[in-house]
Protein backbone atom coordinates (compact mmCIF):
# COMPACT_ATOMS: atom_id res chain seq x y z
CA UNK A 1 0.00 0.00 0.00
CA UNK A 2 1.18 3.54 -0.78
CA UNK A 3 2.06 5.64 2.25
CA UNK A 4 1.16 8.94 0.55
CA UNK A 5 -0.82 9.46 -2.64
CA UNK A 6 -1.87 12.69 -4.35
CA UNK A 7 -4.39 12.26 -7.16
CA UNK A 8 -5.06 15.29 -9.39
CA UNK A 9 -4.70 17.63 -6.39
CA UNK A 10 -5.18 21.37 -6.79
CA UNK A 11 -5.41 24.03 -4.11
CA UNK A 12 -6.82 27.51 -4.72
CA UNK A 13 -7.04 29.90 -1.78
CA UNK A 14 -9.89 32.37 -1.29
CA UNK A 15 -7.50 35.13 -2.41
CA UNK A 16 -7.39 33.51 -5.85
CA UNK A 17 -3.86 32.17 -5.48
CA UNK A 18 -3.54 28.73 -7.03
CA UNK A 19 -0.89 27.12 -4.85
CA UNK A 20 -1.06 23.61 -6.34
CA UNK A 21 -2.16 22.54 -9.80
CA UNK A 22 -3.07 18.96 -10.75
CA UNK A 23 -0.42 17.31 -8.58
CA UNK A 24 -0.04 13.53 -8.89
CA UNK A 25 2.51 11.40 -7.09
CA UNK A 26 2.82 8.33 -4.91
CA UNK A 27 5.26 7.72 -2.08
CA UNK A 28 5.47 4.04 -1.29
CA UNK A 29 5.52 2.69 2.24
CA UNK A 30 9.07 2.81 3.57
CA UNK A 31 10.29 5.26 0.93
CA UNK A 32 12.28 8.46 1.57
CA UNK A 33 11.96 11.47 -0.71
CA UNK A 34 12.72 15.18 -0.91
CA UNK A 35 10.26 17.90 -1.90
CA UNK A 36 11.90 20.98 -3.36
CA UNK A 37 11.25 24.07 -5.48
CA UNK A 38 11.68 27.82 -5.32
CA UNK A 39 10.02 29.94 -2.63
CA UNK A 40 6.29 30.04 -3.37
CA UNK A 41 6.36 26.84 -5.43
CA UNK A 42 3.74 25.18 -3.21
CA UNK A 43 5.82 23.08 -0.80
CA UNK A 44 4.23 24.49 2.36
CA UNK A 45 0.73 24.06 0.93
CA UNK A 46 1.45 20.44 0.05
CA UNK A 47 2.59 19.76 3.61
CA UNK A 48 -0.46 21.53 5.01
CA UNK A 49 -2.65 19.17 2.99
CA UNK A 50 -0.79 16.19 4.48
CA UNK A 51 -1.26 17.47 8.03
CA UNK A 52 -4.89 18.37 7.27
CA UNK A 53 -4.39 22.05 8.05
CA UNK A 54 -5.80 22.67 4.58
CA UNK A 55 -8.03 20.70 2.21
CA UNK A 56 -7.60 20.42 -1.56
CA UNK A 57 -9.89 22.39 -3.85
CA UNK A 58 -9.89 19.41 -6.17
CA UNK A 59 -8.51 15.88 -6.06
CA UNK A 60 -7.71 13.44 -3.27
CA UNK A 61 -4.93 13.15 -0.71
CA UNK A 62 -4.45 9.71 0.79
CA UNK A 63 -2.22 8.73 3.72
CA UNK A 64 -2.25 4.96 4.00
CA UNK A 65 -5.84 3.83 3.54
CA UNK A 66 -7.30 7.17 4.71
CA UNK A 67 -8.72 9.74 2.29
CA UNK A 68 -8.01 12.94 4.23
CA UNK A 69 -11.02 14.74 2.73
CA UNK A 70 -13.28 12.25 4.47
CA UNK A 71 -11.97 13.05 7.96
CA UNK A 72 -14.50 14.74 10.22
CA UNK A 73 -13.38 17.68 12.34
CA UNK A 74 -13.34 15.44 15.43
CA UNK A 75 -11.14 12.84 13.68
CA UNK A 76 -8.40 15.29 12.65
CA UNK A 77 -6.53 15.40 16.00
CA UNK A 78 -6.34 11.60 16.12
CA UNK A 79 -5.10 11.49 12.52
CA UNK A 80 -2.38 14.03 13.26
CA UNK A 81 -1.16 11.90 16.15
CA UNK A 82 -0.32 9.17 13.62
CA UNK A 83 2.18 11.50 11.86
CA UNK A 84 5.60 12.68 12.90
CA UNK A 85 6.18 16.34 11.97
CA UNK A 86 9.49 18.21 12.23
CA UNK A 87 9.63 21.99 11.79
CA UNK A 88 12.47 24.35 10.88
CA UNK A 89 12.19 26.24 14.18
CA UNK A 90 11.60 23.01 16.20
CA UNK A 91 8.85 24.71 18.33
CA UNK A 92 10.15 23.58 21.71
CA UNK A 93 8.59 24.91 24.91
CA UNK A 94 11.38 26.92 26.54
CA UNK A 95 10.03 26.57 30.10
CA UNK A 96 9.95 22.76 29.99
CA UNK A 97 12.79 20.28 30.08
CA UNK A 98 13.83 18.19 27.11
CA UNK A 99 12.06 15.21 28.68
CA UNK A 100 8.84 17.20 29.21
CA UNK A 101 8.88 18.51 25.63
CA UNK A 102 9.14 15.03 24.17
CA UNK A 103 6.64 13.54 26.61
CA UNK A 104 3.95 16.14 25.88
CA UNK A 105 2.38 14.50 22.79
CA UNK A 106 2.32 11.15 24.60
CA UNK A 107 0.55 12.68 27.60
CA UNK A 108 -2.01 14.28 25.29
CA UNK A 109 -2.55 10.89 23.67
CA UNK A 110 -3.16 9.28 27.07
CA UNK A 111 -0.08 7.07 27.51
CA UNK A 112 0.74 5.98 31.06
CA UNK A 113 3.83 7.40 32.77
CA UNK A 114 5.84 4.18 32.60
CA UNK A 115 5.28 3.89 28.85
CA UNK A 116 6.03 7.60 28.40
CA UNK A 117 9.36 7.25 30.20
CA UNK A 118 10.38 4.26 28.13
CA UNK A 119 9.42 5.89 24.84
CA UNK A 120 10.99 9.29 25.63
CA UNK A 121 14.33 7.76 26.60
CA UNK A 122 14.30 5.48 23.56
CA UNK A 123 13.70 8.52 21.31
CA UNK A 124 16.46 10.51 23.02
CA UNK A 125 18.82 7.58 22.62
CA UNK A 126 17.97 7.47 18.91
CA UNK A 127 19.05 11.09 18.44
CA UNK A 128 22.10 10.78 20.70
CA UNK A 129 20.92 13.06 23.52
CA UNK A 130 19.90 10.70 26.30
CA UNK A 131 22.06 12.59 28.80
CA UNK A 132 20.19 15.86 28.10
CA UNK A 133 16.71 14.88 29.29
CA UNK A 134 16.66 17.27 32.27
CA UNK A 135 18.13 20.26 30.44
CA UNK A 136 16.07 23.21 29.20
CA UNK A 137 16.09 23.79 25.44
CA UNK A 138 18.01 27.07 25.69
CA UNK A 139 20.94 25.17 27.20
CA UNK A 140 21.34 23.24 23.93
CA UNK A 141 22.89 24.20 20.59
CA UNK A 142 20.73 24.76 17.50
CA UNK A 143 21.63 21.33 16.17
CA UNK A 144 20.77 19.69 19.49
CA UNK A 145 17.45 21.54 19.66
CA UNK A 146 16.58 20.25 16.19
CA UNK A 147 17.44 16.72 17.33
CA UNK A 148 15.03 17.17 20.24
CA UNK A 149 12.36 18.27 17.77
CA UNK A 150 12.99 15.08 15.80
CA UNK A 151 12.84 12.96 18.96
CA UNK A 152 9.46 14.48 19.78
CA UNK A 153 8.24 13.71 16.25
CA UNK A 154 9.24 10.04 16.38
CA UNK A 155 8.48 9.26 20.04
CA UNK A 156 5.15 7.63 19.14
CA UNK A 157 6.73 5.62 16.29
CA UNK A 158 4.84 7.18 13.36
CA UNK A 159 4.60 5.36 10.05
CA UNK A 160 4.99 8.67 8.17
CA UNK A 161 7.50 11.38 9.08
CA UNK A 162 7.19 14.84 7.48
CA UNK A 163 9.85 17.53 7.81
CA UNK A 164 9.53 21.18 6.73
CA UNK A 165 12.97 22.75 6.08
CA UNK A 166 14.49 20.86 9.04
CA UNK A 167 18.04 22.08 8.28
CA UNK A 168 17.19 25.66 7.34
CA UNK A 169 18.92 27.13 10.41
CA UNK A 170 21.91 24.76 10.49
CA UNK A 171 25.37 24.78 8.96
CA UNK A 172 26.27 22.17 6.29
CA UNK A 173 27.91 19.70 8.70
CA UNK A 174 24.98 19.75 11.13
CA UNK A 175 22.55 19.55 8.21
CA UNK A 176 24.17 16.34 7.03
CA UNK A 177 23.99 14.91 10.57
CA UNK A 178 20.26 15.68 10.75
CA UNK A 179 19.61 14.11 7.34
CA UNK A 180 21.52 11.02 8.43
CA UNK A 181 19.08 10.72 11.33
CA UNK A 182 16.15 10.75 8.91
CA UNK A 183 17.87 8.01 6.91
CA UNK A 184 18.17 5.91 10.09
CA UNK A 185 14.43 6.16 10.68
CA UNK A 186 13.77 5.36 7.04
CA UNK A 187 15.92 2.21 7.26
CA UNK A 188 13.63 0.81 9.96
CA UNK A 189 10.57 1.29 7.74
CA UNK A 190 9.38 4.87 8.38
CA UNK A 191 8.18 6.73 5.29
CA UNK A 192 9.97 10.10 5.16
CA UNK A 193 9.13 13.22 3.14
CA UNK A 194 11.41 16.25 3.60
CA UNK A 195 10.75 19.71 2.14
CA UNK A 196 14.01 21.60 1.62
CA UNK A 197 15.75 24.26 -0.48
CA UNK A 198 19.16 22.66 0.04
CA UNK A 199 19.92 21.35 -3.45
CA UNK A 200 23.53 20.43 -2.61
CA UNK A 201 22.39 18.31 0.32
CA UNK A 202 19.71 16.62 -1.78
CA UNK A 203 22.32 15.58 -4.34
CA UNK A 204 24.50 14.06 -1.63
CA UNK A 205 21.63 12.06 -0.15
CA UNK A 206 20.64 10.28 -3.39
CA UNK A 207 16.95 9.78 -2.69
CA UNK A 208 13.93 10.45 -4.87
CA UNK A 209 13.24 14.16 -5.51
CA UNK A 210 9.86 15.83 -6.17
CA UNK A 211 10.29 19.28 -7.76
CA UNK A 212 7.46 21.83 -7.60
CA UNK A 213 7.35 24.82 -9.92
CA UNK A 214 4.54 27.36 -9.54
CA UNK A 215 2.27 24.75 -8.05
CA UNK A 216 2.93 22.04 -10.62
CA UNK A 217 4.96 18.91 -10.07
CA UNK A 218 7.46 19.47 -12.88
CA UNK A 219 9.89 16.69 -12.27
CA UNK A 220 10.20 13.51 -10.29
CA UNK A 221 13.65 11.92 -10.22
Amino acid sequence: MAAIQFTNVSKRYDSGQEALRSVDFTLESGEMAFLTGHSGAGKSTLLKLLTRVEQPSRGDVWVGDQNLSELSRSEIPQYRRTLGVVYQNHRLLEDRTVYQNIALPLRIAGYNEEDIGRRVRAALDRVGLLESEQKLPQALSSGEQQRIGIARAIVHKPRVLIADEPTGNLDPRLSLDIMSLFEQFNRIGTTVLIATHDVALIKRMRHRVLILDKGRLRHVQ
